[in-house]
């Protein structure tokens, strides 16, 4: 993994000797492929040049890193548990943040002023139980660490933190401890990352269906601390419906239900104390979820519309109809031009030719402009005959608001962009290029002038704010609904000549957020709260609702072990 930007070391987007786009690594289709227009596009969108170029340091330098506090009382304790642990600078820096802008910013440039003090990694259940005991024995604080991916500031150490502070990190505690393929359940340790989860599982012949963008990175824990949402959660639902029964450790011992059934009515739900906690009331240890045998048949598709008020409309008729496939997603023409740079170099003149017709098709005969249509992927899953017969529902609804079929590569090649696009801010903030992207939830009747007045606002806040460049400013629906659909942001510009890029970065940001509130959207769809927009939590559940929450937090932690200062 890189120490200061996103995924695999051996994966990311780079300049060749030629000034060519190409994405190195083998882990993804992408990789080892020359991305001809992309260099045109970049240059073109955000004013960037290859003369412009900063670079990032290329290591961590261990001088930079902030002292440990020690607790020596506690590090003997641990020491008998057997527990392994490290106070190494590179061990507790890696875990001292999530993927924020802000935060990679601050790797590539300079040091948190706070970080863990140690981390500590347990293998089991129990392991997490005595480390719980031993901070509340010794007053200390815990953040727990998963997959690392969050982008709220959820992993941010307080600074103001005077306690040692323990970073709990889950990912020893990767195990599935048993399939139930009676009841199609399975209980998993909270440590495994998605990809992993999936893969162990196809061995038995089941999945869960649950596909964030992050699934090679984030962990189950994670899934249920913050509410996640899947690519295909049209089938397989959100974390919140995969969630069968849940064990977490708090200081005031262990959280469970007394047996794993599909619905109860006591009271409220515990299990919703838990999930969206963000690490605030203990750490989840065992999680048993829904699974299901793999699908036979997986078949993917695309379709083009004129413009985005007729997708819109179209997945709004096949959210009524409840007929949306596994995953279907419309980007905005912005995106689908961002897309199309990002198409490798053809394999043929003949490949070339078959494009060039078909762009012809659709910008001449269909009077399609290549400046305003917009693009849907869509993904199949299930059975065979079901699928193929599902297909035909959803083409022939699009039909009906002016789409026209863009085939299967399209869907497939969209769908694969998901995991790689993240790459691409590294290589952006090597030529002046900061970037971001946000996510909210908004009625269907909404949408459209959510995503105009949310793009149109940042623009405007960019001009006021000196921002020489013009911006990137674009959207996608990604997920539907019977009642709304989430609304998922990307947000870049050229920062040359600002001397507080970040700052003025977070100043546009937080007035896109304003932007979605103001336009009857949600704080968050499925990023979480963490510490970043934890400004707004009164204005989103009310000022009772927050008081219910600091009740639960008080109650379960009454000495604020766990102290990340998420929510609240």
């Amino acid at each position: 993994m890189k120490w200061n930007g996103w995924g695999y070391n051996d994966s990311k987007f780079i300049f060749n000797k030629k000034g060519q786009a190409e994405f190195t690594g083998k882990r993804y289709r992408l990789g080892g492929m020359v991305l001809p227009t992309f260099k045109e596009w970049i240059e073109k969108t955000f004013g960037a040049s290859l003369e412009h170029k900063t670079t990032s340091r290329a290591s961590l330098n261990v001088n930079d890193v902030p002292p440990s506090i020690v607790n020596e009382e506690f590090l003997q304790d641990l020491r008998a548990t057997k527990i392994s642990y490290s106070q190494d600078a590179e061990d507790r820096v890696f875990r001292a943040h999530g993927h924020c802008l802000h935060e990679i910013f601050v790797l590539r440039e300079g040091m948190f002023k706070r970080i863990p003090d140690i981390v500590v990694w347990p293998v089991c259940h129990e392991d997490v139980v005595k480390i719980v005991e031993l901070a509340c024995k010794h007053n200390l604080c815990i953040i727990p660490f998963g997959g690392g991916t969050s982008v709220s500031s959820a992993l941010e150490c307080p600074e103001e933190e005077k306690r040692m502070i323990i970073s709990l990190d889950t990912s020893q505690m990767n195990r599935i401890l048993w399939i139930d393929e009676k009841n199609l359940t399975a209980c998993v340790e909270a440590g495994i990352v998605g990809q992993d989860l999936e893969k162990q599982l196809a061995e038995s012949g089941f999945c869960t269906g649950h596909e964030p963008d992050s699934m090679e990175f984030s962990s189950l824990g994670g899934w249920v601390a913050t509410r996640a949402s899947g690519m295909k959660k049209n089938i397989y639902g959100n974390i919140e419906d995969l969630v069968i029964h849940i064990k977490m450790v708090t200081p005031r011992g262990i959280v469970e239900k007394n047996c794993q059934v599909p619905r109860m009515s006591t009271g409220p739900d515990i299990h919703h104390f838990i999930m969206g906690s963000e690490g605030t009331l203990g750490v989840v240890t065992e999680v048993t979820i829904k699974i299901r045998p793999v699908p036979e048949y997986q078949k993917y598709g695309s379709v083009v519309f004129p413009n985005f008020e007729r997708g819109v409309a179209c997945l709004r008729e096949v959210a009524k109809q409840r007929c949306a496939p596994a995953s279907i997603r419309l980007v905005d023409n912005a995106q689908f031009q961002f897309g199309h740079a990002l198409k490798p170099q053809v394999a043929s003149i003949f490949t070339s030719f078959l494009d060039g017709l078909k762009k012809f098709y659709i910008t001449k005969f269909k009077g399609f402009d290549p400046n305003i249509l917009c693009v849907a992927t869509l993904l199949f899953e299930g059975d065979r005959e079901k699928v193929l017969q599902h297909e035909k529902q959803v083409y022939d609804i699009a039909t009906k608001f002016g789409g026209l079929a863009a085939g299967e590569d399209n869907g497939q090649r969209g769908y694969m962009l998901t995991f790689v696009i993240a790459y691409l801010r590294d290589l952006g903030l090597d030529y002046y290029v900061i970037g971001e992207s946000f996510e909210t939830s908004v009625p269907w009747d909404r949408v459209l002038d959510l995503c105009r007045n949310v793009k149109e606002r940042i623009v405007r806040e960019c001009k006021e704010k000196g921002v020489q460049f013009a911006p990137l400013s674009t959207c996608r629906v990604t997920q539907t609904y019977d009642a709304g659909a989430c609304v998922y942001f990307y947000f870049a510009f050229n920062y040359r000549g600002i001397s507080d890029p970040i700052h003025v970065y977070e100043q546009i940001e937080r007035a896109a957020r304003e932007e979605i509130l103001a336009n009857g959207g949600s704080l968050s769809h499925h990023h979480g709260v963490g510490k970043l927009r934890k400004r707004w939590m009164k204005e989103s559940i009310s000022d009772v609702g927050l008081g219910m929450l600091r009740s639960v937090k008080e109650y379960v932690d009454p000495n604020n072990i766990f102290g990340n200062k998420n929510l609240l």
